[in-house]
């Protein structure tokens, strides 16, 4: 019987992956404004706990860069994002940095497409080992039912799903943490935006 995984995110074992969140996805993508606050919510929590960030961009000669929503708070040195053309995030130069933090067993993953970066990425993760943990307010794709399909199909593979808040508060794990208030205030600052309903169920 093959053993049940928990789930349990811990600072010290944990990354956050940011999937090609770029500019000229702006019209383009379902929901993009709560992908954007979301993603900024994540990197900003990660950055209190002191989780490492790594951010990669597709094809950015074309897509543009990263967000300036998100750019603006990358923590302190969080490499350069990578460049790709690859779909999945685990290129070589990506591969070698996870190397190099052996502590890292968990990724809690945001970004775009759902259907074709992030689910690459989310398989390629779990064959290596790793526990994914996909942000589901912080994913989305151009059309609502293709990031349902994705979903659907990340689940079968053993993705397991949060939000931002379970994340976040789960990460922090008591309310005597010495960093708790910044967590709530990230969490409330989510609470207070604008709410967008990812429809096509799976």
């Amino acid at each position: 019987m093959a053993s049940r995984i928990l789930g349990k995110l811990r600072p010290t074992t944990s990354a956050l992956f940011v999937c090609d969140v770029q500019e000229k996805f702006r019209p383009l993508i379902a929901g993009f404004p709560t992908v954007i606050d979301t993603t900024k919510r994540m990197v900003q929590g990660a950055n209190v706990l002191d989780i490492p960030v790594l951010v990669t961009e597709q094809y950015p000669k074309a897509l543009g860069a990263t967000v300036s929503e998100v750019a603006a708070v990358l923590p302190a040195g969080t490499p350069p994002p990578f460049a790709k053309t690859l779909f999945s995030m685990l290129t070589p130069e990506v591969d070698s940095w996870l190397k190099a933090k052996p502590d890292v067993k968990q990724v809690m993953l945001v970004g775009i497409e759902a259907h074709v970066c992030v689910f690459q990425t989310s398989l390629d993760l779990i064959e290596r080992g790793y526990e994914v943990h996909l942000v589901t307010d912080g994913v989305s794709s151009s059309r609502p039912h293709h990031r349902a399909a994705a979903l659907q199909r990340m689940a079968q593979a053993g993705v397991l799903f949060s939000n931002s808040e379970m994340a976040l508060f789960q990460l922090c794990g008591d309310a005597k943490h010495p960093r708790f208030k910044e967590i709530s205030g990230i969490v409330k600052e989510g609470q207070a935006a604008e709410p967008f309903s990812f429809t096509a169920s799976l």
